[in-house]
């Protein structure tokens, strides 16, 4: 199988085993490719894309751009503070003024759920879904689970915990879909308030006691506490929240075992995370980082491909 089965990359839901272990092979080559002297390649020197960002993002919108830029992509990059869409144009409209311009691909970040699958239905160019709102954020889970695969070889049997919000966090949706399509055992961990009530019905278990979720675990994924989604107080204080649910080194020297650590980012350090085991030798934030640019220059670069054969 050289190509995907699917025309989008709207979440990982639509994804099966066999289209995701294609975007890590290509991405192993794209990742040697921007290792050289060399970053660039010519692949999408005919392709225009562009990063229709409608909330505020840093690391996902530059990684994308890098990416477009490495493949040699045409981009155009908007962001709705500064658009119509703040004098109250809809989301088709301005989708539909860029594609105008003769846009074969669009990469969105939007705050409302399903807003990247509404979009796939209704404009006539590829999508990526670079976030829509407490939905997916599948290029995040598949940077993850990539680094997760550099690092161990198979993610086959694999203990992953994810902790922390997990009720209005994108990606732990999108990592937990993804990991256990690729065979690894999922729980998640955090306090009670912060655990959809139905998250077991994913194949998950869930573990309110972080200490033996470490004790289980081989990797520990820790997200940040999203406080600009809460509307309500879930939690007493970040104080106890860091007591309860903070990833030190204290906690790690108490479990007595090696556990490989990650973070999407962005960090709250000393909050879910002190800044010692952030930066510490079983840390592979930087490698998450690295590894985003590289898979997502395999989607696009699939994607395009795709577009190719149904022409």
């Amino acid at each position: 199988m050289s190509t995907l089965s699917t025309k989008h990359l709207l979440g990982i839901e639509q994804l099966t085993r066999a289209d995701i272990e294609l975007i890590f092979e290509t991405a192993d080559n794209f990742k040697t490719i921007i290792n050289r002297p060399i970053k660039k390649v010519p692949s999408l020197r005919d392709v225009t894309i562009a990063n229709i960002f409608f909330e505020n993002s840093t690391r996902t919108r530059v990684s994308f751009e890098l990416a477009e830029k490495r493949l040699s992509a045409d981009t155009v990059n908007f962001s709705s503070s500064s658009s119509s869409v703040s004098k109250g144009e809809t989301l088709i409209d301005t989708v539909n003024n860029i594609l105008s311009m003769k846009v074969d691909m669009v990469v969105m970040r939007h705050p409302a759920p399903g807003a990247a699958m509404f979009l796939a239905e209704h404009v006539d160019a590829q999508v990526v879904n670079a976030g829509d709102g407490t939905h997916e954020h599948p290029t995040q889970a598949l940077l993850d689970a990539y680094s997760m695969r550099e690092k161990f070889g198979s993610l086959e049997g694999k203990n992953v915990i994810i902790v922390g919000d997990i009720l209005h966090s994108r990606v732990a949706l999108s990592n937990i879909l993804c990991l256990r399509k690729l065979g690894a055992k999922v729980k998640v961990c955090g306090p009670p308030t912060l655990i959809p009530k139905y998250i077991e019905e994913l194949g998950v278990e869930v573990e309110y006691d972080l200490d033996k979720a470490l004790q289980w675990c081989d990797v520990a994924n820790m997200l940040r506490i999203q406080l600009e989604r809460q509307d309500i107080k879930y939690f007493p204080s970040l104080r106890e929240y860091q007591m309860q649910y903070g990833l030190t080194t204290n906690r790690l020297e108490r479990i007595g075992k090696e556990i490989t650590i990650m973070h999407p980012g962005p960090i709250n350090r000393g909050v879910e995370i002190s800044s010692e085991v952030a930066d510490s030798t079983n840390s592979i934030i930087l490698e998450q980082v690295e590894n985003g640019v590289a898979v997502r220059m395999a989607v696009l670069y699939l994607l395009a491909g795709q577009a190719n054969v149904d022409e």
